[in-house]
């Protein structure tokens, strides 16, 4: 299983983000994907969710402003962010669980807003 995560950068506060998971090696229908991010200093946290029926959850601190998708045929999840803000700077990492024993996480991507 790979998990490629891209679409971070440096973008100025309120402006937009998409990121990208692509997916190998797995049935990528039947996994709920997450993303989760780290700041420097803090511990990883969940931004939010997508299940294998489409249903969708974020964290308090990003309601309203990201969306997490999905499109099976390519295999791929995205988490689109708007409004972005400086305390949302932080590496980005995708993550496909299936149940509760297989986990696997993808290679990170840096997400930094400047003020």
């Amino acid at each position: 299983v790979q998990l490629q995560a891209s679409g971070g950068g440096l973008v100025q506060s309120g402006g937009s983000l998409r990121l990208s998971c692509a997916a190998t090696g797995m049935i990528f229908s039947r996994a709920v994907m997450d993303w989760y991010r780290q700041a420097p200093g803090k511990q990883r946290e969940l931004v939010g969710s997508i299940t294998s029926g489409g249903i969708t959850n974020y964290a308090d601190a990003v309601k309203g402003r990201f969306t997490i998708s999905r499109n099976i045929a390519r295999n791929t999840v995205y988490l689109q962010m708007s409004s972005l803000k400086p305390e949302d700077t932080a590496v980005y990492y995708c993550h496909a669980g299936f149940g509760s024993t297989d986990h696997y996480w993808g290679q990170g991507t840096q997400v930094t807003v400047s003020s």
